[in-house]
């Protein structure tokens, strides 16, 4: 459904893309999980036909988006990060003025709009002025707008921004229900990891590279065992220490001493022997993608 091939894009001298490629397939979720800077939102705006790649192709449902980009438009649904909404129109008022874009009026406008504002539990909030509402129903008026043409394809931009707990679990339960009714194929960008692992796949970016793909538990997999990490007075003598006396690798990151190892918790036990007042506290937990992300770039994903 979307097909990204060796795709490249610079910023004068810097390069915001360098030799990208990925495949979603329909009826996927797909996560392009990386920090600011990464070249998430570079490829996003691409994809979504508001730029031209410097090198490469990507192409959705079978259309280039450099030369077929009206092709492309009348098949993507997109919800940007920035809201989209004009507040001073009522939540029935937004998607009602998108349909107009797309030439769509009269009944068959307002049968798209009953079922879009239906899918996404507003029809009771049909009348309310979209300034009123909570960050986490803007954000479902943004995707009744994004779905009024009935797109194959939803492409999302970071859409759990300003989102508190609650509200992000009842957008994703919104995602997958799209999903599992329509078999919509959705893309998005996220460097929140509770995004993250809600996707079938994903694709670390990094500086512009993709470093890593594969579902959660593959890239997790990729981390043998547990991460120890241990807080001390020094710890790059620490670390030193360490990797003399267990041929372990450890990392320094933000001033504590990580490692990854199987059997963590004898590993604990047998560090603070070996180096008694030499470790103030230690933490032991089972890989997470932000233990991934450091594996594979050596900074934290946030």
């Amino acid at each position: 459904m979307i097909s990204v091939d060796h795709l490249n894009h610079a910023y004068a001298s810097r390069a915001a893309l360098a030799d990208v490629s990925l495949r979603v397939n329909a009826g996927e979720i797909f996560g392009l999980l990386g920090p600011n800077g990464s070249g998430k939102s570079t490829l996003f705006r691409i994809l979504s036909t508001l730029m031209a790649p410097s090198g490469g192709r990507a192409t959705i449902a079978g259309f280039d988006v450099t030369s077929q980009p009206d092709q492309v438009r009348r098949r993507i649904g997109v919800v940007f990060q920035s809201q989209s909404l004009d507040k001073k129109l009522t939540v029935e008022e937004n998607p009602r003025s998108q349909g107009h874009l797309f030439g769509l009026s009269g009944s068959q406008l307002r049968i798209r709009v009953d079922e879009v504002l239906g899918r996404l539990g507003l029809a009771d909030r049909r009348n309310d002025l979209v300034e009123a509402l909570s960050g986490g129903l803007r954000r479902r008026v943004e995707i009744a707008k994004a779905l009024l043409h009935q797109p194959p394809v939803l492409l999302m931009d970071e859409p759990s921004t300003g989102l508190d707990p609650g509200a992000r679990r009842e957008l994703w339960q919104y995602i997958e229900d799209l999903r599992a009714r329509q078999n919509t194929t959705v893309l998005l960008t996220s460097h929140v990891l509770d995004d993250a692992e809600h996707c079938d796949r994903l694709l670390l970016l990094h500086q512009g590279r993709a470093v890593a793909e594969g579902t959660p538990a593959e890239l997790k997999a990729r981390i043998g065992g547990d991460v120890v990490v241990l807080e001390a007075a020094d710890p790059a003598l620490l670390a030193t220490g360490l990797a003399r006396r267990f041929g372990v690798g450890p990392r320094i990151v933000e001033g504590l001493v990580r490692v990854e190892i199987a059997d963590g918790h004898r590993f604990i036990a047998a560090a603070v022997e070996a180096f008694p007042g030499s470790i103030r506290s230690v933490a032991l937990h089972k890989p997470t993608l932000e233990d991934v992300f450091l594996d594979e770039t050596g900074v934290p994903i946030c």
